[in-house]
């Protein structure tokens, strides 16, 4: 009889369901090479745990040196995944990643952004669809899937002005040509692969001045939608390059509708709109995307004609660098129910660094190609709802 009782106590009831746990993905081990991850990886490893705080679950680090066995996994992925990616670690919809799913990788790129020069070959699974419903809302250019129609298009747009050749994996304005007349065109397509331009594609666009980059974008987490905008800042590093230095953003509690309740100024709610208008075409357009984080970045500026524009560069279906003042925003959201609006904020200073009483501190420490390194967020609630 003891014997028994012992058995049936240690035994799970079939129908009580295990805790998910929540896991960071990188499909590039950054320790391949024997090296300690970088400052990004961490960041985003670290954020992945505060969204494991948040939802109460345990947070397992990486995934692969997860033993699968029967909790469910909330992944945190690195990247964008594939739709085959994403069945074969599990993930099934929204609500068990954060971050997005794509049908085909190049879904995840710039490229979708522009419609394609007429009679390309296109990769499998194009949607020229998804071209014609964001015309509206993005700025004026093409993508092209050889150098042929690169030169075609970019020779058209320079009529009008200034252009921006721009390869589809550039990230943080990496991979990006200002071109002035056709000189400066050929010598950059001289340098092109033309079997990488065939396979990732090229993006041809208008070139604008005095910009203004909005950040558009929202997060399901749990419970818990947030959606937002704001404005990237630029800080120097130890080379006196400007880089990236954070974002600050205007965040609701909510969704997109209810960001466009508030009183915005008229360029604001443009950009609002325009992202809106891609993120719905992307769900239209491509069977089996979703995203519980997306982000737009959305340029305003002028031509050089003169005349003012706003239009969506970019999607962002993955954790990115605003990713830290998304969850300090979900946690102020989760201490106080009533709260609807907080003003959140994401830090990186090269060099050293005083952390603000109450920051979450993403990273701090010597980076091995940026050297000294502290990144931080914070959301501030003493705003106006």
């Amino acid at each position: 009889m003891t014997a028994l009782l012992t058995a049936t106590t240690v035994r799970r009831p079939t129908w009580v369901r295990p805790q998910p746990v929540v896991a960071f993905h990188d499909a590039r081990d950054p320790r391949a090479d024997g090296s300690a991850p970088g400052h990004d990886h961490q960041t985003k490893a670290r954020v992945a745990a505060g969204l494991a705080a948040l939802l109460g679950w345990d947070y397992v680090g990486e995934l692969r040196e997860l033993d699968r066995g029967e909790a469910p996994v909330y992944l945190v992925p690195r990247e964008t995944l594939t739709l085959a990616e994403a069945r074969r670690l599990g993930v099934h919809g929204p609500t068990q990643v954060f971050g997005g799913v794509v049908p085909q990788a190049f879904v995840a790129t710039k490229t979708i952004t522009h419609c394609a020069a007429p009679h390309a070959t296109v990769p499998l699974g194009w949607s020229s669809a998804f071209g014609r419903a964001v015309q509206q809302a993005v700025l004026p250019g093409r993508s092209c899937f050889s150098v042929a129609d690169a030169r075609r298009a970019a020779l058209r747009l320079l009529r009008r002005g200034g252009v921006r050749l721009k390869d589809p994996g550039g990230v943080g304005g990496l991979g990006q040509w200002a071109l002035h007349d056709a000189g400066e065109l050929d010598r950059v397509l001289a340098s092109m692969d033309p079997q990488a331009v065939a396979r990732h594609g090229l993006v041809v666009e208008i070139n604008l001045h005095d910009v203004t980059t909005m950040s558009v974008g929202q997060v399901c987490v749990g419970a818990w939608q947030a959606s937002y905008y704001g404005t990237q800042r630029l800080t120097r590093n130890r080379d006196g390059q400007e880089v990236y230095g954070g974002s600050d953003l205007v965040v609701v509690r909510g969704g997109f509708d209810t960001l466009l309740r508030r009183e915005l100024p008229s360029a604001v709610r443009l950009g609002i709109e325009q992202a809106l208008a891609y993120h719905r075409a992307a769900e239209a357009c491509f069977p089996g995307f979703f995203a519980s984080r997306a982000n737009y970045d959305v340029a305003q500026g002028l031509d050089d004609a003169g005349r003012w524009r706003s239009g969506v560069l970019e999607q962002s279906w993955r954790i990115g660098g605003a990713s830290g003042a998304e969850l300090a925003a979900l946690q102020a959201f989760q201490a106080d129910p009533a709260l609807r609006l907080v003003h959140a904020s994401t830090h990186e200073v090269h060099g050293g660094a005083e952390v603000p009483s109450g920051a979450l501190v993403l990273y701090d420490g010597v980076d091995a190609e940026l050297g000294r390194l502290t990144k931080y967020a914070f959301a501030q609630t003493h705003v106006d709802n």
